[in-house]
């Protein structure tokens, strides 16, 4: 649809109005989304913190594994969470401190002792590790299962 050429093009000021109208509706998206992703977390912290791991969960670890093995891996990141849902925040395990199990609480600290009782026997290793720096601070601890054969 072509436009008139002798119609009046919108004020500086409409111009600045629309401008600042999608700047506010930008602003008003991303605090929706925050406060969404806000609710989520704390969600899951009480799931964390209050529940146990229930069947569901170990079954998506052994679907982890079995697609790791498909793939022809020999680790499997399985189990991950906020660094902040550790005692220290998470820098036992960045800082590869021996007693970081001690860091574990509600469900971490379940998964480890599952570990513990079943796949150690087993011959798995775990090992947990910062995955990610937000900000340049641990964010989130992830669990790695592994299964490679022990060094010769």
């Amino acid at each position: 649809m072509a436009e008139d050429a002798t119609e009046m093009p919108m004020s500086a000021d409409q111009l600045r109005m629309t401008m600042l109208q999608k700047e506010m509706e930008k602003m008003e998206e991303e605090r929706k989304a925050a406060k969404a992703a806000e609710e989520k977390l704390a969600r899951f912290t009480e799931d964390f913190l209050q529940n146990h791991v229930t069947e569901e969960e170990i079954s998506i670890v052994r679907n982890l594994v079995m697609n790791a093995v498909k793939n022809g891996k020999l680790e499997a990141l399985v189990y991950s969470f906020p660094s902040t849902l550790c005692t220290d925040q998470g820098r036992a395990i960045n800082n590869s401190d021996p007693n970081w199990t001690d860091t574990l609480q509600g469900k971490a600290k379940e998964f480890f002792e599952r570990y513990q009782k079943f796949g150690k026997p087993q011959g798995y290793k775990l090992k947990a590790m910062v995955i990610d720096f937000p900000g340049g601070i641990p964010g989130d601890i992830g669990f790695f299962l592994n299964w490679a054969p022990p060094p010769a």
